[in-house]
């Protein structure tokens, strides 16, 4: 006898991803939408609405007899915190299940201080926001934390992390979600910064590369509208890709030639002091540019220029569509694009670059906070995570 094996009917988290985008629905365009008999979707909707992930959402036109009632996700049902932690900053935010921010904070902090004072300190200022946004502890159902060094996502432990001394497998998630009483996801700052511009700026883009041109350099990758961060978790480590022509530079990773080592915005820097120029940071190099100061403006671009060699190789391999440049040195006006749009729109090939876009971010200092929002609410909301929300 042939075994016919069962086909599992899609449940109420995977029902519920329709609702995610806010749209109301009645029960017969669900129904439509699924397949699924009406009855079925009677009892999902029941169930989600008994979760508080739905309400009801007013009445749909009626086609003769009683308007049908319509249902909507109800992204106020509970909330989330961001955490953007940087090499001397932070900033946080809470923000409800659609990713609006309801309160934000920025602070300048060391992350050199070391896991426990740092964290600390994240616990006291994420409670003390969520009071600010008239929200209850008990209401944070999700924290996501940017980290500015390697992560291993799975784990949410930074891994060997240049800038961050006494950090190397620090169990975060740990640490943080035994005082919030939340889960805890973790990734670097490129990672979620890519994250929230794709989400808050180019929502319908599928491919795209964000690059963070700052202290280091490092680019997250969007592909086919999922963020992508290889095995390891290491994928668009692009400062420490080696620069034709650079070979004797050395770079803190122990390197030399690496792209960091010559184009970020902690190497114009250094660069433009050695001029005699007072430049101790990136912020210095972008005030000099604001200025009209030429030497600056002619040393962002080459370094655009510089970071646009080792971009022509991604887009060649990666084909996106959209390239968005963020970081300090993005913040010097049009100098660093027009450097890397030179390079790359030359080197790459036409069918590459026909429709290829390259931009400063829009999303400013707010990508961070709002990737980790983002990542915070797809694994909260995941169908995995809704399924075992209802059968709590």
């Amino acid at each position: 006898m042939v075994e016919v094996a069962k086909v599992r009917t899609p449940g109420s988290g995977a029902l519920f991803q329709l609702l995610r985008d806010g749209r109301p629905r009645t029960r017969a365009d669900l129904a439509a939408e699924t397949g699924q008999a009406r009855s079925t979707i009677a009892g999902r909707i029941d169930a989600l609405i008994a979760s508080g992930l739905v309400a009801p959402a007013g009445e749909a036109s009626s086609t003769g007899g009683r308007p049908p009632t319509t249902f909507a996700f109800d992204p106020a049902f509970r909330v989330v915190l961001g955490v953007d932690l940087g090499a001397t900053h932070a900033r946080l935010a809470v923000t409800d299940l659609s990713s609006r921010v309801l309160a934000t904070l920025g602070a300048p902090l060391s992350i050199a201080d070391g896991p426990h004072a740092v964290l600390d300190w994240v616990v006291e200022a994420g409670l003390k926001l969520l009071h600010d946004a008239g929200r209850e502890p008990a209401e944070l159902v999700g924290v996501g934390v940017g980290l500015p060094g390697p992560v291993e996502h799975r784990t949410g432990h930074p891994n060997n992390p240049p800038i961050m001394p006494g950090w190397d497998d620090a169990d975060v998630p740990g640490l943080l979600g035994s005082r919030f009483s939340a889960p805890v996801l973790v990734d670097n700052d490129v990672n979620i910064m890519a994250l929230g511009e794709h989400r808050a700026a180019w929502p319908d883009v599928r491919d795209l590369l964000f690059v963070k041109v700052g202290t280091g350099i490092g680019a997250g990758i969007i592909a086919d509208g999922l963020l992508m961060r290889g095995a390891q978790g290491a994928a668009g480590d692009l400062g420490h890709v080696a620069l034709p022509g650079a070979e004797d530079v050395p770079c803190r990773c122990g390197n030399l030639g690496c792209l960091e080592a010559v184009a970020s915005a902690q190497a114009v820097a250094d660069h433009l002091r050695a001029a005699g120029a007072r430049t101790r940071h990136g912020a210095d190099v972008v005030e000099l540019v604001r200025a009209g100061d030429v030497s600056a403006a002619q040393a962002v671009r080459q370094a655009g220029r510089d970071i646009g060699a080792v971009l022509a190789a991604c887009v060649s391999l990666l084909n996106p569509s959209t390239i968005v440049i963020g970081g300090v040195l993005a913040e010097a006006g049009e100098h660093l694009v027009a450097g890397i749009r030179e390079v790359v729109y030359r080197r790459s090939l036409p069918l590459a670059t026909q429709y290829l876009r390259i931009v400063t971010a829009r999303t400013g200092a707010e990508a961070a906070v709002l990737g980790a929002s983002a990542m915070a609410i797809d694994d909260v909301l995941s169908p995995a995570a809704v399924e075992a929300r209802l059968g709590a």
